[in-house]
């Protein structure tokens, strides 16, 4: 679902932490992308992304049970 200016889904905890693993890569994997390309490949600056890893973190930490 959209809404103005952003949008709704509804994901599980194990697409949640697969997105947090992503995340966790680029950021601060053996491969992480350098600071100086990192908003050209990203489309954010790297604090924006920690900042996002920190809130899905949280959320899947607060998810007691894997849905479907």
């Amino acid at each position: 679902m959209t809404t103005e200016g952003g949008a709704t889904v509804q994901l599980t905890k194990k697409e949640l932490t697969t997105l947090t693993n992503a995340l966790n890569e680029v950021i601060n994997g053996p491969e992480a992308i350098e600071a100086w390309e990192f908003s050209t490949r990203m489309g954010v600056e790297p604090s924006e992304a920690e900042q996002l890893l920190v809130k899905i973190n949280a959320l899947v930490t607060s998810i007691e049970v894997d849905g479907p």
